[in-house]
């Protein structure tokens, strides 16, 4: 069952929509005691007609698969709706130099915006349950930087981070310049690229090389197999049929008992 709610954000100075994803037999709403995974670019998530090229994650199948086969508990999917063209200013929280619409980014407003504004309205409204262990955070390119900056500047509140496709070329590696000063991660963390993201080989050996330098900090900081999963798909997309193939993995990882 998918809900939607409108909320004022004071920190981003917009109105912006979330879709709410409950799992099967939750009913009226009342989602006490479970877990939450926020994804950024909710327009991608569910709805076909939203979804950027009319394709999706295909959220909500996916994880009603994995929760009636009880290969991961019941848990909210909050999808958090992109500023349309502000969406590279919002989740950059340095400017992106090939793209002139990250200009005078606001990633650190909307850090707070997650953090201080939708997670408790989530929390208030649905009874869902409190703490990093049971608060995820994710996304797709941009929205992959958003997630892991989000995690970084606010470390201890989200306990399961999901990165697909992540940017972390942007501000000549400047996110991996503060993965490596973190003092503390998620308990567990998804990361997911393809092979040929784009149609340019050198972008896509920087993409994938990024991510393996960042599972490489990461595993200096402790984190072995079961708190790390990275999937490199050979001949992958920067697509939403790509994030879509790997979800099932990354939603087990994640949430596995």
């Amino acid at each position: 069952m998918l809900q939607t709610h409108d909320i004022d954000s004071r920190l981003l100075g917009v109105r912006r929509r979330l879709t709410v994803w409950l799992p099967p037999k939750v009913k009226g709403g009342d989602a006490s005691g479970l877990p939450v995974l926020y994804l950024n670019d909710g327009q991608n998530l569910f709805d076909p007609s939203r979804a950027f090229a009319g394709r999706t994650w295909s959220v909500a199948d996916t994880a009603a698969t994995l929760i009636r086969a009880g290969r991961i508990p019941p848990l909210l999917i909050v999808g958090i709706d992109h500023g349309g063209a502000d969406r590279a200013r919002e989740y950059l929280p340095i400017e992106d130099a090939r793209n002139p619409a990250a200009a005078l980014p606001r990633g650190r407003a909307y850090a707070g915006f997650v953090t201080r504004e939708v997670i408790p309205f989530i929390q208030r409204t649905y009874g869902a349950a409190r703490g990093a262990r049971h608060t995820g955070f994710g996304g797709s390119s941009y929205g992959a930087v958003a997630a892991l900056y989000t995690t970084l500047r606010h470390p201890g509140r989200i306990g399961r981070l999901l990165l697909e496709s992540p940017s972390l070329y942007v501000g000549d590696g400047y996110l991996l310049r503060r993965a490596a000063a973190a003092g503390r991660w998620p308990s567990r963390v998804y990361l997911g690229v393809g092979t040929a993201e784009t149609d340019r080989a050198e972008v896509n050996d920087e993409t994938v090389g990024n991510v393996r330098t960042l599972e490489s900090l990461l595993g200096r900081r402790g984190l072995g197999p079961r708190r790390l999963l990275t999937l490199v798909e050979p001949g992958a997309r920067h697509s939403e049929d790509a994030w879509a193939g790997r979800l099932s993995a990354a939603l087990e990882f994640l949430y596995r008992p």
